[in-house]
């Protein structure tokens, strides 16, 4: 592979890393890094597949309280690496990114300690008036987040193929059977985390609609939010909230919330 292509995965690499902080443009999303990095290596369609379900994987983690959830970032851009430039099944680099976010997590607690001992120095900057210093100690943390997941990505690229093919060709079938299955699994768990958050009595008949027509084979992807588009669309115009009907109207400070009222007050 040409030069152009590994540096441009590297960059994707550290902005998925800084991102996974930053949270400014999302590039450490699954379905955004595996994307960039497939485009960048002419594997979009199989990068897609996997970012796709690595996506609704990651949907479920959160950071709450001190708990700090797997590396979505380090586990999408390996095993984006792994399939489309080492020549990774889909499906293998879906149960290889678990223990690649696993991984990243003890790597993410690792910056962060490191980030702390930054954090006291920036504070002796801030209470001497050196701004320059407080800048400097942000873009150095943003730095180390980076090189976090752009570290790796590089080690991975300079495995050769024939020893990635070689070490995964010794895996038994039974056990890359499990690590398949596991994944899909995994991948229901995510989603089912989502649903569990999102769950209330008015949500519920939408959930239960899109599991029947998720059944009927002939819908694809596409079919599917379209149908989903229109099914808000009119739930919209009927829910007496959204459209100024009896219920109680958003932005007319009538409503039972006391912080939207309290919100409303505030325009």
């Amino acid at each position: 592979m040409s030069l152009i292509p590994i540096l441009l995965v590297l960059i994707f690499s550290f902005l998925a890393g800084v991102e996974s902080v930053l949270d400014e443009f999302q590039f450490h999303q699954p379905i955004v890094a595996c994307s960039l990095i497939g485009l960048a290596t002419g594997h979009l369609p199989e990068a897609l597949m996997l970012g796709g379900s690595l996506q609704l994987v990651a949907l479920g983690w959160m950071n709450i309280g001190a708990a700090v959830a797997p590396d979505a970032a380090l586990c999408s851009t390996a095993s984006a690496i792994l399939v489309c430039m080492k020549g990774v099944e889909v499906s293998t680099g879906i149960a290889s990114a678990m223990a690649l976010a696993v991984a990243g997590l003890a790597l993410t607690i690792f910056v962060r300690t490191i980030a702390v001992g930054i954090v006291h120095g920036a504070d002796r900057a801030g209470a001497s008036g050196n701004i320059r210093g407080v800048e400097f100690a942000h873009y150095l943390v943003m730095l180390l987040q980076g090189l976090r997941c752009a570290i790796p990505a590089l080690l991975i690229i300079l495995v050769p193929v024939g020893a990635v093919q070689a070490a995964l060709s010794s895996i038994p079938p039974w056990l890359t059977a499990g690590l398949s299955a596991a994944g899909g699994f995994i991948v229901v768990v995510g989603y089912a985390m989502v649903i569990n958050m999102m769950a209330t009595p008015k949500v519920w008949p939408f959930f239960i609609i899109g599991f029947a027509l998720a059944a009927i084979t002939q819908l694809n992807l596409i079919a599917m939010g379209m149908i989903g588009v229109g099914i808000a669309l009119v739930y919209l115009q009927l829910a007496p909230e959204f459209n100024g009907g009896s219920g109680p109207s958003l932005g007319s400070g009538s409503s039972e919330d006391v912080l939207d009222d309290i919100i409303n007050d505030y325009e």
